[in-house]
């Protein structure tokens, strides 16, 4: 209704026939529930965001009811100040869960970084971008929600990381980052480099 948040969830087996959950508990009063794609330690496992403005993780034995939450981050650059969340569900690497977020900065101005999340323990951040992989340009800005670049989520495809994100809810495209550059920036090693800028189809 625009006020309260009735989270579901979808399930299916063969992608023809689905069924829809409801799920329960204290802490699924939100929007921004991402499941983990496997159990962690015998776990189910989900990042929340119940205050709007931070990151939480959620572990729960059943899969529709949760009841406890984690403080694993908060905004803590520029581009991010306002507001933090995940965009979609982890991405399982051999270098940890990449986790796409979106920041909310000065004059609203929404943007895509990135977290990296230890494999076996994913509250314990192991790197996060200093600045936003995705910034709207000035072809993205005007729109129906101005001033904003969202996605849902990404996917590896060989050496390229494609996110696929909305402008200002008024179109659609998507961008590619080299995935073993992003990795090496978000793990600290020495031969990191930058990533580079995302190349973004028109």
């Amino acid at each position: 209704n625009g006020r309260v948040t009735f989270p579901q969830l979808l399930e299916t087996k063969d992608f023809s026939h689905f069924s829809v959950s409801t799920l329960n508990g204290a802490e699924v009063q939100n929007k921004g529930m991402a499941l983990f794609p496997r159990k962690i330690n015998g776990k189910y496992a989900m990042l929340s965001r119940q205050d709007g403005e931070n990151i939480y993780l959620m572990y729960s034995d059943d899969l529709y009811f949760w009841q406890s939450k984690e403080l694993i981050a908060k905004p803590t650059y520029h581009w991010e100040y306002v507001q933090l969340g995940n965009c979609g569900s982890p991405i399982e690497t051999e270098a940890g869960w990449l986790v796409l977020t979106h920041g909310v900065g000065p004059m609203r101005k929404y943007a895509i970084g990135a977290f990296l999340l230890d494999l076996n323990d994913p509250a314990v951040v192991i790197g996060r971008t200093k600045e936003p992989l995705l910034s709207p340009d000035e072809n993205e800005r005007e729109g129906y929600v101005p001033n904003v670049v969202y996605s849902c989520g990404g996917l590896i495809n060989g050496d390229q990381l494609i996110i696929p994100y909305a402008m200002s809810d008024h179109a659609s495209s998507f961008a590619t980052v080299n995935i073993h550059e992003l990795l090496a920036e978000l793990s600290g090693k020495p031969q990191a480099v930058a990533a580079p800028a995302p190349e973004v189809a028109g």
